[in-house]
């Protein structure tokens, strides 16, 4: 992965992760997966990024945790969304829409 590739996933994998588990519970191989659904193999989140962050956002209230089981019948962490964290899901969607939209139209404008 490039730097550049690097420094936007670091600003992405929140609001990815919070989008991961919007609808449903999952444990943290199902949110890469869901990612790697959704990106394709682009940009690739690695565990030893993943799960930092989804530390942090239990640390912030925008997650919850608890232990259940994975459809393989193994032990595991499942993630769901706070109500604070829909109000950041929703926030920071929209502000990443916004930026988006600013750097494409400002990448596509001539001179």
């Amino acid at each position: 992965m490039s730097r550049v590739q690097a420094n936007l996933l670091r600003g992405a994998l929140e609001l990815l992760i919070l989008k991961a588990i919007e609808a449903e519970p999952q444990h943290g191989y199902g949110i890469l997966e869901w990612i790697e659904r959704r990106i394709g193999t682009q940009v690739l989140v690695e565990e030893g990024t993943l799960y930092p962050a989804l530390h942090r956002l239990e640390e912030r209230g925008w997650i919850a945790a608890s232990w259940g089981r994975s459809d393989n019948n193994r032990r595991a962490k499942f993630y769901t969304l706070t109500p604070q964290g829909r109000r950041r899901l929703a926030e920071g969607a929209h502000v990443w829409h916004d930026f988006t939209a600013a750097v494409t139209r400002a990448l596509e404008t001539g001179g």
